[in-house]
């Protein structure tokens, strides 16, 4: 098997340590915020989680469904929690679909710091849109990943999208 190598990745993971432990959860105080403000990258909101676009995103349109309640293991979710985490990931995948027109997506948690949780004391769930050719050789050689919108215009199309589907 061939083996890439991403010394960035563990850089970024880095980058969280004194996040958490300085200022407290990224995630319980990001939760806080409102959808409408311009500074909040979450896109809706529900009784139990909310939905963010990823701010060191792997693709455009990268979001995460994130519990309110702080907790890190993820056979601690209650039943209601875990049925509104895999309804905000479908409502999740058809914004998408309707606001960016992917051809694939990637849904996963990563659970634990060796897992690649850049965040893991606090469970969250990734949905990256995917699109035929959206890898190529700019990550593994140059160490850089081109996107090609602000993460605030994708948070315009993706809120908009959202509202047609509450409709």
């Amino acid at each position: 098997m061939e083996k890439l190598w991403s010394p960035w990745r563990s850089q970024y993971i880095d980058s969280f340590s004194n996040v958490t432990k300085d200022s407290g959860c990224i995630f319980c105080q990001t939760g806080k915020e409102e959808v409408e403000t311009s500074s909040s990258l979450i896109v809706n909101k529900g009784e139990l989680t909310f939905t963010i676009l990823n701010l060191y995103p792997y693709n455009n349109g990268h979001l995460m469904v994130v519990p309110f309640r702080h907790l890190s293991e993820f056979a601690s979710l209650t039943e209601e929690e875990n049925k509104e985490i895999m309804a905000e990931l479908q409502l999740a995948q058809k914004a998408l679909k309707l606001a960016m027109n992917p051809h694939g997506f990637n849904i996963g948690a990563n659970l634990g710091k060796v897992s690649g949780a850049g965040i893991d004391d606090h469970l969250h769930f990734h949905i990256v849109p995917r699109w035929n050719g959206d890898t190529n050789f700019m990550p593994v050689l140059a160490e850089v990943k081109v996107l090609s919108e602000d993460l605030r215009q994708t948070k315009e199309k993706l809120l908009a999208a959202y509202l047609k589907l509450k409709i």
